[in-house]
């Protein structure tokens, strides 16, 4: 199954998949096509920007200003993997398509082991994403509720292999003159 993951993903595809937290939907982030399908299958505002995930932090420093501020390099020790996304200074990598033209991008590495998994087969290890759920609506929790909210609008919904979500939001947080800043309040209290 992860080699056809990899496929899908290099031709444009979108595909579902289980975090620690609620079911994703995600794409490449080099996919310009699979992020406007992803906008499409949501009903998504344009102006709502995408985050980036992956098994490794590492993966995604390509993505960030360099260097992540202080405060950020705490929080990444503490609470990565884990229901945590970090909105920090992107770099010249991270596309406009996914972050709406914002100068930042979230990040976030989950704690589940599925999708670290599929991480660690594709290309680039990072994946660009958002819930699966139509906009609006309440995210899939389970496998059952992916496949009937989106299943028949993306390529693939990978099972969960009794990795469950746990039905929290992660938190967002973000940095104002060295300080944190919550933007929404998930299962991590910081």
């Amino acid at each position: 199954m992860l080699n056809q993951v990899n496929e899908i993903l290099k031709n444009d595809g979108v595909i579902a998949y289980v975090t620690d937290t609620v079911w994703g939907l995600g794409c490449l982030p080099s996919s310009e096509k699979a992020v406007r399908r992803i906008y499409e299958i949501k009903h998504r505002d344009g102006k709502k920007p995408l985050i980036l995930m992956s098994d490794e932090f590492y993966n995604l420093f390509d993505y960030l200003k360099q260097p992540i501020e202080k405060e950020a390099q705490k929080l990444i020790k503490k609470y990565f993997p884990g229901a945590l996304t970090l909105v920090l200074e992107k770099s010249d990598k991270t596309p406009d398509y996914i972050t709406s033209s914002l100068p930042t991008v979230g990040v976030r590495i989950p704690d589940n082991k599925t999708f670290a998994n599929i991480c660690r087969n594709i290309e680039g290890r990072v994946l660009a994403t958002t819930s699966a759920n139509l906009s609006g609506e309440p995210p899939a929790l389970t496998y059952e509720e992916a496949v009937k909210y989106i299943g028949g609008k993306v390529d693939l919904v990978i099972p969960d292999y009794g990795y469950t979500a746990k039905g929290r939001a992660s938190t967002v947080a973000g940095f104002k003159d060295g300080e944190t800043v919550i933007y929404r309040q998930g299962e991590i209290l910081i």
